[in-house]
């Protein structure tokens, strides 16, 4: 059974929230962040930059920064920016680009059911991260970016949520990237309660974004001694249904070629790849176990060959691994690809034009396109306790943050 919680959000009033709603400040360049903070003063940018328009700096991830944020975030409180929820409520919410909705529920997520496994995880999470954010949980007091959970197709719950979305929402507008946001509160007794029936019927749940935040929610949880609220052991966090979510491929972009010439790569790779050479038009992956390659304004298709991978093994079977595996480590010199600055990473929704124009205008050697991985793999490998190569998947919904905040001292 999967636990369900109703929260009190603190939230924009309707007026404000389409100036408040914001992606993660890293989401952001310098100059556009820069912007956002100099033209919009209700952007909740400002609580996490609370330093942008003052001479008194203090150190990034630090006690003294993190309480900043604290006051900024109660200032915004103070002059009516944020009102309190006066119910425990749920808050559905539908996200819609391109034709496509998204639709979830942002909730209170255990973080009991995290730490016994039954939020199952498919990355690995790195230990000094989990310890910032676990601080900065304890001096801020407050959880402003959604976790994205997805679990199996249930019926029932889809339809008990359909005809909520035909009442007019407490929020809707467009954002640039010409996203509709809508979001319905959830406040009768007997909703909540029949969600949570319905969520008592769902075995597992999955992390889809968000590793780090669970991680250091538990680790958060564990550190509060004598706990004032529930809300200490939960986590903020957004339901989806998994025929509603999109994964996207996660491609790769190289800074040089290790040394090689491009005749040379060419041939070590050779060794483990059928090597044929496409036109723009049939640049993108068409299945599994065939990559994309474009070097030197040229496009390859590279199709594994047989004993290479283990087909039947969960991780090693997806073409991240093997890229990584027959190219990226023994031919590129490439091993942690978390922190090594020869490699980057570009969203697949970006197309193989991206990978193309990194090349052209140098600011990759090469690039390498990848077919997405499937909700099924994804699945797999988390119910197998494994752990797939970083950066394998784009998946969206990419939610707003400042929307639904989620108050750890309530």
């Amino acid at each position: 059974m999967t636990v369900i919680k109703p929260f009190k959000a603190i939230r924009p009033t309707r007026d404000k929230a389409y100036l408040v709603a914001t992606r993660p400040f890293y989401a952001y360049n310098k100059e556009v962040l820069r912007a956002k903070l100099n033209h919009n003063p209700y952007t909740f940018l400002h609580v996490i930059n609370p330093e942008f328009h003052t001479d008194d700096k203090t150190e990034p991830n630090t006690p003294e920064r993190f309480q900043k944020i604290r006051n900024k975030f109660v200032e915004f409180i103070n002059e009516g920016i944020f009102i309190r929820e006066e119910t425990e409520s749920f808050y559905l919410y539908r996200q819609t680009i391109d034709g496509h909705a998204y639709v979830g529920l942002i909730a209170g997520a255990s973080v009991d059911q995290y730490n016994s496994g039954h939020i199952k995880k498919h990355e690995e999470t790195i230990t000094e991260r989990e310890s910032v954010f676990s601080n900065y949980l304890k001096i801020a007091e407050f959880n402003v970016e959604p976790v994205l959970l997805f679990h199996r197709k249930h019926e029932a719950l889809n339809q008990l949520l359909a005809p909520l979305m035909l009442a007019r929402p407490e929020y809707e507008f467009t954002s640039w990237d010409r996203g509709k946001h809508e979001i319905w509160i959830v406040k009768t007794s007997e909703t909540i309660s029949k969600i949570q029936s319905y969520y008592k019927e769902i075995e597992d749940v999955y992390i889809a974004d968000g590793h780090h935040r669970c991680a250091s929610s538990a680790r958060y949880s564990e550190s509060i001694e004598h706990k004032t609220s529930k809300n200490q052991d939960l986590f903020l966090a957004c339901f989806i249904s998994e025929e509603k979510l999109k994964i996207f491929d996660y491609n790769r972009l190289v800074k040089d070629l290790n040394g090689l010439s491009n005749k040379e790569f060419l041939a070590q790779i050779s060794k483990s790849f059928i090597i044929t050479e496409v036109l723009h038009e049939d640049a993108a992956p068409t299945g599994l176990h065939e990559i994309s390659m474009y070097l030197e304004q040229q496009w390859y298709k590279l199709t594994s060959k047989e004993g290479t991978f283990n087909r039947d093994h969960p991780v090693e079977r997806l073409d991240t691994d093997i890229l990584t595996k027959n190219i990226l480590n023994p031919v590129l010199n490439l091993f942690d690809l978390k922190t090594n600055e020869r490699i980057s990473f570009i969203n697949g929704k970006k197309g193989m034009k991206g990978i193309e124009s990194a090349v052209d205008e140098s600011r990759a050697k090469v690039g390498f396109g990848l077919f997405p991985v499937s909700v099924a793999d994804l699945k797999r490998v988390s119910n197998e306790d494994l752990i797939m190569p970083p950066k394998s998947t784009w998946i969206e919904p990419k939610l707003r943050s400042g929307l639904t905040i989620f108050p750890l001292d309530e």
